[in-house]
């Protein structure tokens, strides 16, 4: 397996919400974790940062529990960001997205030019060069955003985890954000996993969707394969018209109503 959760369950108290949950994440793609809220979505991806610790099962990478790595050298592979962040309110961007750069410092070492030259990098392909010696507190929702993901992309992951990274934006943020996500897959190479709530944001955005319910993965597949009348009713309790969006050749629908009260 090169990345996934296999037989995971968690436990908050005595309610179970994620069980003998098994999932593999193909390299390479954009992977959006959807469902309804308290499905497990969040959980599932703090397993991976250890915010949350499996009752039973394991996050695998390349084969490997992620226990048996070392936590650098494990950082220098997964870059992990939490949907609340905390920073110092006088940070500038530089400052902040050099944090990346963490996992390959040594002992009496300071920045140096090819962490220089990384960090420029990361600004750049997040759209941040001009605004990198700005004060994080008087940026935009969407410019600080892009200030933790250029942070991450410093980091030089192989795998990138957002935990609902489009959460408290404008609709022109959630899509500037998300447009970022998609050039960096596509540059780089980066298998990205995340997760959102707005399904027709993620069925533009993803090549895989994993729909989640009842604490068990419930559906997988291609957006087209999921983004359907059935899968909405079962898994989202909603009625709704499903299109075609002939630009980007993706689904999205249209809610009709919910069938919350058919229970």
């Amino acid at each position: 397996m090169y990345f996934g959760f296999r037989n995971l369950s968690v436990n908050y108290g005595k309610k179970e919400v994620l069980r003998a949950l098994n999932v593999d994440i193909p390299r390479g793609k954009v992977v959006t974790v959807i469902g309804q809220n308290g499905c497990g979505k969040s959980t599932l991806l703090k397993t991976v940062s250890k915010a949350v610790m499996p009752k039973r099962g394991e996050v695998i990478f390349c084969d490997k529990k992620l226990g048996e790595y070392a936590p650098k050298r494990l950082a220098q592979q997964i870059a992990y960001l939490s949907q609340v962040h905390e920073s110092p309110p006088d940070i500038d961007v530089r400052t902040l997205v050099s944090y990346g750069r963490y996992p390959y410092s040594k002992f009496g070492r300071g920045m140096t030019r090819p962490d220089a030259e990384i960090i420029d990098r990361a600004l750049a392909l997040t759209g941040l060069t001009d605004l990198q010696h700005r004060i994080l507190s008087t940026l935009s929702g969407g410019e600080r955003q892009r200030a933790w993901i250029a942070m991450t992309i410093a980091q030089e992951p192989e795998i990138l985890i957002l935990d609902e990274p489009t959460t408290y934006l404008d609709v022109s943020y959630q899509v500037e954000v998300l447009e970022i996500v998609k050039k960096l897959n596509r540059e780089l190479g980066i298998t990205i996993i995340m997760v959102l709530h707005d399904i027709n944001l993620a069925a533009r955005y993803s090549d895989v969707l994993m729909a989640v319910k009842g604490g068990r993965l419930y559906a997988a597949g291609a957006p087209s394969e999921i983004v359907n009348e059935k899968y909405l009713k079962e898994i989202f309790e909603i009625e709704a018209s499903v299109y075609t969006d002939p630009v980007h050749e993706c689904p999205y629908f249209i809610p009709l109503r919910t069938t919350i009260r058919e229970k």
